[in-house]
């Protein structure tokens, strides 16, 4: 991708925004960012990678609850940015301003990460009881929503409990933030499943446009979501994986104290981890990548 010569208005792990005035211009770039750091490192192809995937499911859960979407037509991108069109094309979305909740609404249906290691300490993820008897990666009883506030770059994520939530956004939105989400997952769940795709966790956005809660960001993408092969899924252990989770294994076996600056990656990871990336987008679409930006 080549830089755009604009100053975003706002600079994400992964994605740039610009301030188009009535609008928001988003552009997922290639970063990729672990442990909540930025690493040196882009991933090939991954920010158009990560917005085809979002415009697939903005569309497919349209029905659920509204979203910010406006274009990701280049024909559509405002003139202060057209000579950047072939470096956008396919990794940007225009979108409604929205007032963003200060929450990210995290859902998980099976057993992994920190949820995992909590489990193992206490019995609990994110301080609500889980049933004895669970190993790692599995399918839990029922989808649980476990809310966290939403870290600045460098800083970590925290996990917050729902009367947190509640003492942030407020009880009416808290409760409806999580029944959107829990229904945003199931729906996303079955659709993956059909695919032979497990989604283990993820995490949602939203914020209020003209007073709606609206789906914001980006959705059930590889960097939000824990994608795992359905015909290779054995509870009792970690699972091969779809998204970055190759990536922290390869951090995590490197010594590294997930503080800044981060390791450089060695190509093959590198790769595979595009490969990934690839593969979850045409396994969770059916439909074949074909890169189109610079």
């Amino acid at each position: 991708m080549q830089p755009i010569d604009l100053k975003p208005s706002a600079q994400g792990k992964v994605r740039d925004i610009f301030d188009m005035g009535s609008e928001l211009l988003i552009v997922a770039t290639d970063r990729i960012s672990a442990f909540d750091v930025v690493l040196p490192d882009p991933i090939p192809y991954k920010g158009e990678v990560l917005t085809k995937i979002s415009l697939f499911w903005f569309d497919l859960l349209g029905d659920v609850v509204p979203n910010h979407l406006i274009s990701a037509d280049e024909c559509d991108l405002p003139d202060a940015l057209a000579d950047h069109a072939s470096s956008l094309r396919g990794r940007f979305m225009l979108v409604k301003k929205a007032q963003v909740f200060p929450v990210e609404c995290i859902v998980r249906g099976y057993l992994a990460g920190s949820g995992w290691k909590e489990y193992q300490a206490s019995g609990t993820v994110c301080g609500q009881k889980l049933p004895d008897g669970l190993v790692e990666s599995s399918r839990l009883p029922e989808p649980i929503f476990t809310p966290s506030t939403k870290a600045a770059i460098g800083d970590h994520d925290e996990n917050i409990s729902f009367e947190q939530m509640v003492e942030i956004v407020g009880g009416e939105q808290a409760g409806r933030l999580r029944d959107i989400s829990i229904a945003l997952y199931s729906a996303a769940r079955d659709h993956a499943a059909s695919r032979g795709i497990i989604i283990a966790d993820t995490k949602f956005e939203f914020g209020l446009v003209d007073g709606e809660i609206t789906l914001i960001d980006e959705v059930l993408t590889p960097d939000s979501s824990r994608f795992w092969p359905a015909e290779e899924y054995v509870p009792g252990s970690g699972q091969q994986s779809y998204d970055k989770q190759f990536v922290r294994d390869w951090l995590e076996a490197s010594g590294w104290d997930k503080t800044p600056p981060a390791p450089a990656l060695p190509e093959d990871v590198i790769v595979m981890t595009a490969e990934k990336y690839v593969e979850a987008f045409e396994t969770i679409t059916g439909m074949p990548f074909s890169p189109e930006g610079d």
